[in-house]
């Protein structure tokens, strides 16, 4: 009996699996509709326990998060589009300076040997390339705003992801209900205990992480704004939002921003602003941010965090990177649960057991 339920099981998983990759680029909204459900789950609870209905609740937490998305919108897009000009008009400038002023500097220093290079002849075809791609970009976007199908699609998908987290944020008690009631019940307790300790470890790393990658963010772009860094906004919001894997934030941002300081200013004195601004970044995180918002919750050692975000990339591609850390939290819950399992069991005992024996 016991081999036919597991066989049962593992045809269950298998079909599942194949289910899921067969559907994956339909299955994709409501992903992402899933995952907002879920973090704004808690909200309605709240909500439910003041007296509101879950309807209602619903109501005032989707209207309310809406309204925060298009806020965000009004508020970055005009930002976001003067950072696009910025990069189009001066990246050539640019280029001109660091080819005129780059290759003598790895000439002193290193002894690279530029002689060959025609310099002349190198910034002008930068220059034309570069107005080159330009344009070839200009006409890309033109096509892609143009295509009715593209928006129509994006605009559908769009409205899929809003309807499916409306209702499965209104019914998300009784999804979580009625999966318990399926469990076999010498498994429930077990799993729903599990489940409990993951939601419990998966929710508060989630939404802390968020707020530490949008706290960031704000740190690094008002920072690099203070410094007089013209693509302040677009370095910032890159560092914040990669920050997620540990360092990695730390390690691009200073990058990105140490190089287009010394192309925009030419001196030392912005590159040590860039610095202090990511220093001070690094310090916040590690002493305020992640301690008050994050805390202890997921567990993982900080190479296991950068491991599992690698392998989630060659395994899934960047839907893996995403979702590394949320499955990684879990695998966590679950690998502890195993080794206090194996600690309570026979095996554990008599191993130790037997050494005793031995040595009397």
């Amino acid at each position: 009996m016991n081999l036919v339920r597991e066989a049962f099981g593992l045809v269950l998983l298998l079909v599942t699996g194949w289910l899921i990759w067969l559907l994956a680029p339909v299955l994709t909204p409501f992903l992402i509709a899933a995952v907002l459900a879920y973090l704004a789950d808690p909200l309605c609870d709240r909500l439910e326990a003041l007296g509101l209905s879950r309807t209602w609740a619903t109501v005032l937490v989707f209207g309310g998060l809406t309204l925060l998305a298009l806020l965000l919108l009004l508020f970055l897009v005009p930002l976001l589009q003067k950072q696009i000009h910025v990069i189009v008009t001066r990246v050539p400038l640019w280029l001109q300076t660091a080819e005129a002023h780059l290759l003598p500097w790895l000439q002193r220093q290193f002894g690279f040997d530029v002689s060959e290079f025609d310099r002349g002849e190198l910034a002008r075809l930068l220059g034309q390339n570069w107005s080159t791609a330009g344009g070839l970009l200009a006409t890309l976007v033109t096509s892609l705003t143009r295509s009715g199908v593209l928006i129509g699609n994006w605009l559908m998908n769009l409205t899929i992801v809003a309807v499916v987290t409306f209702y499965l944020l209104r019914d998300w008690d009784r999804l979580v209900a009625a999966i318990r009631d399926l469990l076999p019940r010498h498994l429930e307790p077990v799993v729903s205990r599990l489940a409990g300790e993951s939601d419990e470890v998966l929710g508060a790393f989630l939404r802390g992480q968020l707020l530490v990658m949008l706290a960031l963010s704000g740190v690094y772009s008002i920072g690099l704004w203070l410094a007089g860094l013209e693509l302040f906004l677009s370095i910032g919001l890159l560092a914040g939002l990669v920050s997620f894997v540990p360092y990695l934030g730390f390690i691009v941002g200073i990058g990105a921003a140490g190089l287009a300081a010394g192309l925009q200013f030419q001196d030392v004195q912005h590159l040590i602003y860039v610095l202090a601004v990511f220093g001070v970044g690094q310090v916040l995180e590690s002493t305020v941010f992640t301690p008050l918002l994050v805390g202890d919750r997921i567990g993982l050692h900080p190479v296991a965090v950068i491991f599992a975000v690698l392998a989630g990339g060659q395994l899934f591609g960047f839907v893996g990177v995403l979702l590394a850390l949320p499955v990684a939290a879990v695998i966590a819950v679950l690998l502890r649960h195993l080794r206090q399992r194996y600690q309570a069991s026979e095996l554990y005992g008599e191993t130790a057991g037997e050494g005793d024996d031995g040595g009397g």
